[in-house]
């Protein structure tokens, strides 16, 4: 009877945690471990093989919904929004060519738990880069600007021409159409 009555005191503590703070909170101190253990490019990269998978996932659902072997451009940008808004960020269109999306960004999906965890972006960088390079062939994606980084918001440009000068850098990464 004891523990019935400790019980009912701890589930009436105003505590703000359900699971999509606690999964965000999970994430944020996986993505920390990793960087402090192997260092941010590592924590980057493994964090990288998590989004291709899951970008892979999230373009044979689109596109199966869609109805398409593959999508358009219009689609793609479409796409690209669409999921985010569906985990709760705030991408918008900036700008749309042949060549290249630009989408900018004012909540993170992971909301404060990103500001400095630089590595959580590869997440986005992997999700949309397999979803644009799996339907226009190949695309390369910079996130100039990061709230993971400090910034105010997010800029995602997804090019659909190489650059070059980006991947040289290390400011972009590329992506192919898989089989």
């Amino acid at each position: 009877m004891g523990a019935i009555s400790e019980i009912e005191e701890f589930a009436a503590f105003e505590i703000s945690r359900d699971r999509d703070q606690f999964l965000r909170e999970l994430i944020r101190e996986l993505s920390g471990a990793l960087e402090e253990v192997v260092g941010v490019e590592d924590a980057a990269g493994f964090i990288s093989v998590v989004g291709a998978r899951l970008g892979e996932v999230m373009n044979e659902e689109y596109c199966g919904h869609a109805r398409v072997k593959s999508l358009s451009l219009q689609q793609i940008a479409a796409c690209l929004i669409d999921l985010k808004q569906r985990i709760q960020g705030d991408f918008q269109v900036e700008s749309i060519s042949a060549e290249r999306i630009v989408l900018v960004n004012s909540r993170c999906p992971f909301g404060d738990y990103v500001k400095g965890r630089p590595s959580l972006c590869m997440m986005t960088s992997n999700v949309f880069g397999r979803i644009a390079a799996q339907n226009a062939g190949y695309a390369e994606v910079r996130i100039p600007e990061a709230i993971a980084k400090g910034d105010e918001r997010c800029r995602v440009v997804v090019s659909f021409t190489p650059t070059q000068k980006g991947v040289e850098e290390g400011e972009a990464r590329e992506y192919y159409a898989c089989d």
